[in-house]
């Protein structure tokens, strides 16, 4: 099982945590498909007024797209279309207008953005780190940057896009800049997040959810007007697979800064 689903019948909370922590999370082919099925089958539970997405293991949250999957996903001859495993992942992609908090503890970084960036807010414990791999193995930080940029200042986001591995967010940078509401002692993330959402899940749900589709539409043209770019983008800056296979063979942990 990649990903677990348990629910407080009491408080009407449901907790979504990824569940590969051998692999810090990382999403794989099933993990992805999962993810989707859970949202959609939690858009009829009304049993379920609010949700906390987590990872398990404590080392991350997640790491983004599994490169065994990536391998093997087919992708069309033409530039301007990409097949991108991860776009469905998420609660808004899945039409879920309930409330998601995301609880990060340790690494959350590249794909892990899919959520963050479709969640209404993050928790995050003191330890958690931010940052977006891509350009150092040669690949367009698109959808990643898009969804990162309405969650905290531009320079920021940008700078996390362009610096790569070579920097690391802290959990109290984070907080500065927007990206994060709350910063916990280490490993106390979730229990924050089941709190709030304990409270939310109080609340009348059509209020609620009403509140959470105003919030979206504050922004969801711009989101929507620049996602339609990310699959050009990919495609004609992406480095070819056997290239970037070759900067992740050359990779040596640690090498970064944490700011």
């Amino acid at each position: 099982m990649t990903v677990r689903l348990t629910t407080d019948k009491d408080t009407r909370v449901a907790l979504l945590t990824l569940d590969r922590p051998e692999k810090l999370n990382a999403i794989d082919a099933d993990m992805a498909e999962r993810l989707g099925r859970i949202w959609r089958e939690l858009r009829f539970d009304d049993t379920v007024r609010a949700v906390v997405v987590t990872g398990a293991g404590g080392r991350a949250f997640c790491t983004g797209l599994d490169r065994d999957t990536a391998a093997e996903v087919p992708q069309p001859s033409s530039p301007y279309a990409i097949d991108d495993p991860l776009l469905a992942i998420g609660p808004k992609a899945n039409d879920l207008w309930k409330p998601v908090i995301a609880a990060v503890d340790g690494m959350a970084c590249g794909g892990a953005f899919y959520l963050l960036g479709e969640a209404e807010f993050v928790i995050a414990g003191s330890t958690a780190t931010f940052f977006d791999p891509h350009t150092t193995y040669g690949m367009v930080s698109a959808f990643e940057s898009i969804l990162m940029a309405q969650r905290m200042p531009f320079g920021e986001a940008t700078r996390m896009a362009l610096m790569g591995t070579a920097e690391r967010m802290s959990a109290r940078r984070a907080y500065e800049v927007g990206l994060v509401s709350e910063v916990t002692e280490p490993g106390e993330a979730v229990a924050a997040a089941l709190r709030c959402a304990e409270v939310v899940a109080g609340y009348p749900t059509e209020a609620v959810q009403g509140t959470v589709r105003a919030c979206w539409a504050a922004q969801e043209a711009a989101r929507t007007h620049a996602l339609t770019h990310a699959p050009h983008l990919i495609s004609l800056g992406n480095l070819p697979a056997d290239r970037q296979s070759g900067l992740f063979a050359g990779r040596r942990p640690g090498g970064f800064r944490v700011r």
